[in-house]
């Protein structure tokens, strides 16, 4: 629910479809950093991941580093003491076969409140939607984006 999360996978997303294999032969590696009670991987970073392979890569969602000991996000991660139990901290880091070119991306959330906000304007679209009769009954955060119905 996170909106500008969910625009970069969107971005990612459209690059794997338009640029196929523009990354073939270069390595990736994915760590993320969520609240040591969350124990699967991010569903972000594996629909990220998708996207990678689309754009190329050999990579496994197996292979995602998860980090959720409090010291290792700490000092690994960055993550501040004080956001412990609430956070979001995910890198993606592409490297050149030959280790010559590095493209790095990186979104760290602190709290829920991105995601509270997501949810609000999720509902003021779907209330605007139903006003206007719409014939569709499924929607996702894209086409909130799309539609620039955000506060």
């Amino acid at each position: 629910m996170g909106k500008q999360i969910v625009a970069f996978q969107a971005m990612l997303e459209h690059a794997a479809q338009t640029y196929p294999g523009a990354f073939a032969g270069y390595k990736l590696r994915v760590i993320e950093s969520h609240q040591s009670s969350k124990k699967d991987t991010s569903g972000t970073a594996i629909a990220v991941v998708s996207s990678f392979v689309g754009l190329g890569l050999d990579f496994d969602v197996s292979q995602i580093e998860l980090v959720r000991q409090p010291a290792q996000q700490v000092e690994l991660m960055k993550v501040p003491e004080s956001a412990l139990q609430g956070h979001a901290y995910h890198t993606y880091q592409l490297v050149s076969g030959d280790g010559s070119v590095m493209f790095e991306f990186q979104h760290n959330v602190i709290g829920r409140t991105t995601y509270a906000e997501g949810t609000v304007d999720a509902c003021l679209f779907l209330a605007a939607q139903v006003q206007a009769g719409s014939p569709r009954t499924l929607f996702n955060m894209v086409d909130v984006l799309k539609a620039g119905a955000m506060r």
